[in-house]
């Protein structure tokens, strides 16, 4: 069978049109769920028990109970298949966010979130290998970017819908706005978990949806990337074996930089915002949702550029830097607010496309129980960063100001792309 490049085009365009609505609008929810405690804190400061020092500490130990399930999580998925394992996180996930809502005490609040960490733990790291199933390395970026892109979608969308929230339920009974803005934010999760085994399919060979001939070109250029495979693949004789790549760990540690950059941003923009230039809850959503706006068109510009070059390392060094620089200016004292919204716009716009072209890289050398395993190792290792970013904003604003936060989340993004240098040529 003589395989056109017009013919795969069209299969990889059928195949995104079925699957990335899903696992975007999932992880939509999932980053919603995860990081709208930086709104509820603007509602949960009136609490006598709630105060900076736990805000940083309950938005970081989400991480911890994600670290340690991590990899097991993504095992299992490889094992179960998504069908079954994303709906047993996306319910576990949105009943346990919903609880958020009737904590009474700083252990109660950590705790909640610490088990909402071991709910999601194994899903970003499901979904990236879930994508290497379906679509060749060429075509990886342009899909992670296309997933990914619900970061930006959870802070388009959900920065206005919970500022809102915030703000209409101010005068409704029985639940405060930071209640009711946990419980109503819970709900979709819940709802499509319920749906998941109806709109997933675990691999391209069970596609009822794909013709023969379509499930034939996707069989042949994965048949193509296991030549390549066979050849650079890490990890080749077992599952230990995964953990003495140095190439893995160097990419865990630039992803644990830029996870760093990622939180810094999710975690305290609304409280940034509050601070320099509105009180408003709905106005900070607004303004809080232009950063990702920005961010959202510039990672699928930059992931399918990328793709089409194949400089994936070039593409992400270059993003990291600008990102850098973005923190670098959002940091300076004696700045307007405009400036300082600008200059946070270009580190999200620089973070995201640096996100949107990483994970190419690592799933060109990994492959079967190895890209289990190792995917979930690199995003594990990131997930420490989500715990240290809000503490070290934390430390920084109590120490300085919030913008030495902002120069060092910069600094440490320029750590990343030097990792990267590192790695040599190829």
């Amino acid at each position: 069978m003589t395989i056109t490049p017009a013919a795969q085009d069209a299969v990889y365009k059928k195949i995104a049109w079925r699957l990335i609505p899903v696992l975007f609008s999932a992880y939509t929810f999932a980053y919603l769920d995860r990081v709208n405690i930086g709104f509820a804190k603007l509602g949960m400061k009136e609490e006598l028990w709630f105060n900076d020092e736990v805000f940083a500490m309950a938005s970081g130990i989400f991480f911890i109970g994600y670290f340690f399930f991590e990899i097991p999580g993504n095992i299992l998925m490889h094992k179960i298949g998504a069908r079954i394992w994303i709906t047993r996180i996306m319910l576990s996930w949105g009943i346990i966010s919903g609880l958020c809502a009737i904590v009474g005490s700083a252990k109660m609040f950590y705790w909640i979130r610490f088990l909402l960490g071991v709910a999601e733990a194994g899903f970003f790291p499901a979904i990236i290998l879930y994508l290497t199933y379906w679509f060749p390395k060429k075509r990886r970026a342009a899909m992670f970017a296309m997933f990914i892109l619900a970061v930006n979608f959870a802070g388009i969308l959900g920065s206005p819908i919970s500022g809102w929230i915030m703000e209409s339920t101010n005068e409704t009974g029985y639940f405060k706005p930071w209640q009711w803005l946990f419980l109503i934010e819970a709900i979709p999760s819940i709802l499509l978990g319920l749906f998941i085994p109806f709109l997933l399919t675990n691999r391209p060979s069970q596609a009822k949806w794909l013709t023969d001939e379509e499930k034939a070109i996707v069989k042949k250029d994965m048949e193509d990337d296991e030549e390549y495979e066979r050849e650079h693949a890490i990890g080749k004789g077992g599952f230990l074996d995964v953990f003495k790549s140095g190439k893995l760990w160097l990419f865990a540690f630039a992803y644990f930089c830029i996870v760093i950059g990622i939180y810094g941003i999710s975690f305290w923009l609304p409280q940034i915002i509050e601070n320099t230039m509105t009180k408003d809850k709905l106005e900070i959503g607004l303004l809080a949702a232009i950063p990702w706006s920005l961010s959202a068109i510039a990672m699928v510009i930059f992931g399918r550029k990328a793709d089409q070059s194949g400089k994936y390392k070039q593409y992400f060094i270059a993003a990291c830097f600008f990102s850098m620089i973005g923190f670098l200016g959002s940091g300076l004292h004696n700045t307007n607010a405009v400036f300082v919204l600008a200059m946070i716009s270009i580190a999200a716009i620089g973070v995201m496309s640096a996100v949107s072209v990483f994970w190419s890289m690592p799933t060109m050398f990994l492959s079967g129980t190895a890209a289990a395993t190792g995917i979930a190792f690199i995003n594990s290792i990131g997930g420490l960063g989500g715990f240290i970013s809000p503490e070290m904003f934390l430390w920084f604003k109590m120490n300085f100001d919030l913008g030495v936060g902002l120069m060092a989340a910069g600094v440490i993004i320029g750590i990343a792309a030097l990792i990267l240098m590192l790695m040599g040529r190829k």
